[in-house]
């Protein structure tokens, strides 16, 4: 199976360098990789200088500071530094006379915006209608949402509503390892498991389909959850996932197709 990380973060400072990355990815069979910026920082030149380093493994991620006048030049030029899309918080708009420029500049590019944000921030109307305003933007919705960050219970409201982006065919989401939706358990047994997981994965699945769904470790944040191995391992040999082929969309397909690795 061609597995593909679509949520990584790297960086010489506050997480860990490209090489500690490449270590779980070896270690487990994870062909490539989504170097995605970390929040609040933009200054991407490491990430694009690790896609130069090992050349076909890494996509990148930038962050642009939506703030300051030269953010459609900084993303222009990210661009042409060979950056394959943007991470955007839906509240975020442009300074000036048009407040979706930096959305529309991302089209226009033919850039992948990668969402993080609130559950209410995908959730609202607003956020709704912008994605309806820019139907040829791939728009990729992080972390579930961030139904496990909200702790929303049964009936799932927001998050429900939240999946409705899916009515729009150029979104897509990420599904994280079990750990961002599970709460850790007080003992720690000798074989990994959660004693129960939310059926939110599965409600992902029926919304946005298999074809428009990937797999993210997080990583790596979700080395202080389950680690790097078991947020892969969680995800591939989750029920709903019994298919073959779901299965092998979710592990690498979707992110292969959206982050457009040869």
């Amino acid at each position: 199976m061609f597995i593909v990380d679509s949520h990584c973060h790297v960086a010489q400072s506050w997480f860990e360098p490209i090489e500690v990355l490449l270590f779980e990815m070896d270690s487990n069979g994870v062909e490539k990789a989504v170097l995605i910026q970390l929040n609040g920082a933009f200054d991407n030149s490491y990430l694009f200088e690790c896609a130069e380093r090992y050349p076909g493994r890494f996509a990148i991620v930038a962050m642009v500071d939506v703030s300051r006048p030269d953010a459609l030049e900084t993303l222009l030029h990210c661009h042409e530094e060979g950056a394959v899309g943007v991470r955007l918080w839906p509240p975020w708009r442009s300074s000036g006379s048009d407040p979706l420029a930096i959305w529309k500049k991302a089209s226009d590019l033919g850039l992948v915006v990668s969402c993080l944000g609130e559950l209410d921030d995908f959730a609202s109307d607003e956020f709704n209608g912008l994605v309806a305003q820019l139907p040829d933007l791939t728009i990729v919705v992080e972390h579930l949402a961030e139904v496990g960050q909200a702790c929303e219970e049964p009936p799932y409201i927001n998050y429900k509503k939240a999946l409705e982006l899916a009515s729009y065919p150029n979104t897509y989401i990420k599904i994280p390892g079990l750990g961002e939706i599970n709460s850790r358990p007080p003992v720690l047994n000798r074989a990994f498991g959660f004693d129960s997981t939310p059926p939110v994965i599965e409600m992902a699945l029926d919304a946005f389909g298999p074809d428009r769904s990937m797999w993210g470790s997080d990583f790596p944040p979700s080395a202080g959850r389950e680690g790097y191995r078991n947020t892969l391992l969680g995800i591939v040999e989750h029920p709903a996932l019994a298919n073959v082929d779901d299965r092998e969309w979710v592990m690498g397909r979707t992110a292969q197709k959206v982050f457009k690795f040869d």
